[in-house]
């Protein structure tokens, strides 16, 4: 028996055979083509190819993980398009005459390594998406299957690194558990893994001569054990039939209110990215939707949406949500959310940039589009509508000006709407010290615990080399949470914590007891929060 250590990036016990997946790298011969012309016109069919087999990853990650985590494959399409990656294709084939392979090949090296090496995080991650998107053309051109399987039974897949588009077009129901040498907790592959419910561990010393045996993965200490002796297998099989038995509790909590021990209630909501996701809401029975990611509706177009398309979708999530809350975030793109044709310009530090409400409030014709959408469906069902990245009461002011313009022109109009509350996201540390001003401005805060902990701590989260300071319960960040509860609270505004933080079910207690009054997390995370809020005391 042997154990080795790792970071967890999903709780839970996984007890199978081991599958080693092995990287299927391309080797890459190089030979001269005679016609050229017909070389690079078997390039622009291969990208066609490797184009569609995108959009139809995007697609089912979309159905199975929703539109957050569906995202890196925009990234993939928009680099695959990429004119600067396409020319150096274009030219090598053409100078030296030689087949599109090579060309992919050394492109992709050249640009991998060119990212790999830039000082930004957000770039430097990006050389992983570039090998991704070679790799892929290269086996088009090959005529190689994109599709790979783990065999007939689960296994617990053991691999180097996994990218998001190998996550995604795996079997699910044959994978235990994943374990990987590379890797950031805060990866797409670790937030796929936490999303899809599966354990999974990160920064193992992984061996090839592992395939085929026994593995025990504990995700709640950080352990993978190979070939484990008859003892700790009992033991851990205990384990699963104790998680088991859990999960059959939680499915019993359905129907049951969200109230403390002495009576506080709680509104327990769930985030969603995509339309698709009101099903996951309906599912885990959560009391509404506390963060409906807006941006979808942008990037997965080519163009800007129109109010008519918006409009539907809006309303759609209303009216299937018969009456609850769905909190609709406006816009939030820039940063690590592109669309080309917003043509937004290279910024070197993208994630403090030009982004979220401050394109909406520079280009309020988007921004406006977008608003008339959100009050006539609110005629539909109960919306409210927050707004993300604020940093000043100007901004809030400048915005409540230009609803008020769009209610005058639906007025005018004839066109129904109903009340809609508007909020703030509490995300960076000038809304926090401001945050009593900005109560007198608003209905409502939500705490974006995600960007709040990066902003505070200084700390790039996708950086993996910063997780083992990346501390999301540091005092600072509790201290800001208390402080815009009871700055809401003097002026009449509910709050809530929307951040991953929320779903922490080590601080449910201590949140309550801040006086918190919305929790919104995943879908799969409302049964566990509604157990740990049912076990809290308010007042003692």
């Amino acid at each position: 028996m042997e154990q080795f250590e790792g970071k967890a990036i999903y709780n839970g016990v996984a007890i199978g055979k081991i599958k080693y997946y092995a990287k299927s790298e391309q080797q890459v011969k190089r030979y001269k083509v005679e016609d050229v012309d017909a070389e690079l016109e078997r390039y622009e069919k291969a990208k066609e190819e490797a184009g569609r087999q995108i959009e139809e990853l995007r697609q089912k990650a979309l159905a199975e993980v929703g539109e957050d985590n569906a995202m890196i494959f925009e990234v993939h399409a928009i680099m695959l398009e990429d004119e600067d990656y396409n020319e150096s294709v274009y030219n090598i084939i053409r100078s030296d005459k030689v087949n599109a392979e090579y060309a992919v090949a050394a492109t992709g090296d050249n640009f991998s390594l060119m990212f790999a090496e830039m000082e930004d995080e957000y770039f430097k991650a990006r050389a992983v998406d570039v090998k991704d998107v070679s790799e892929r053309l290269l086996r088009v051109l090959s005529g190689e299957s994109s599709q790979r399987t783990t065999g007939v039974e689960p296994v617990i897949l053991v691999a180097e690194d996994l990218a998001p588009s190998e996550t995604v077009q795996m079997d699910k129901s044959k994978i235990l558990a994943f374990i990987t040498r590379e890797g950031s907790a805060n990866s797409h592959t670790a937030i796929l893994a936490r999303t899809m419910n599966i354990p999974a561990l990160i920064g193992v010393d992984i061996r090839q001569q592992w395939d085929g045996c026994v593995g025990i993965v504990d995700g709640r200490e950080g352990l993978f054990i190979v070939e484990p002796d008859a003892a700790t297998l009992e033991k851990y099989k205990g384990e699963q039939k104790k998680e088991r038995e859990n999960l059959e509790l939680l499915q019993s909590l359905k129907g049951l209110p969200d109230e403390t021990k002495d009576g506080r209630h709680i509104e327990l909501y769930a985030n969603i990215g995509s339309v698709g996701d009101v099903a996951g809401v309906l599912a885990n029975d959560a009391a509404g939707i506390g963060l409906f990611r807006s941006e979808f509706l942008y990037l997965e177009k080519d163009n800007y949406p129109s109010e008519e398309e918006q409009f539907q979708v809006y309303k759609t999530v209303a009216r299937n949500m018969a009456g609850k809350k769905v909190v609709i975030r406006t816009l939030d793109i820039g940063a690590d959310k592109q669309a080309a044709y917003f043509h937004l310009d290279h910024e070197e530090n993208p994630a403090m940039g030009y982004r979220a409400i401050r394109i909406c409030l520079d280009r309020r014709d988007i921004f406006k589009v977008q608003l008339r959408a959100l009050y006539r469906a609110s005629a539909f069902g109960n919306i409210a509508v927050m707004f993300p990245m604020i940093i000043s009461e100007k901004e809030v002011q400048e915005i409540k000006k230009i609803c008020g313009e769009v209610r005058g022109e639906l007025d005018s109009s004839g066109i129904q709407y109903g009340q809609v509350e508007l909020g703030v996201m509490i995300e960076t540390p000038a809304a926090v010290m401001i945050s009593d001003r900005l109560a007198k401005e608003v209905d409502f805060f939500s705490i974006g615990t995600n960007d709040l902990t990066q902003y505070t701590l200084a700390i790039d989260r996708q950086n993996p080399k910063l997780d083992s300071i990346y501390d999301a319960h540091h005092p600072a960040i509790l201290q800001m949470i208390q402080m815009v509860i009871d700055n809401g609270h003097k002026e009449g505004c509910w709050v809530g914590i929307c951040g991953e933080l929320g779903a922490d079910i080590t601080l449910t207690e201590q949140f309550i007891r801040m006086g918190i009054d919305e929790l919104s997390v995943s879908p799969s995370f409302i049964l566990p929060v509604r157990k740990a809020i049912r076990e809290s005391v308010y007042q003692r």
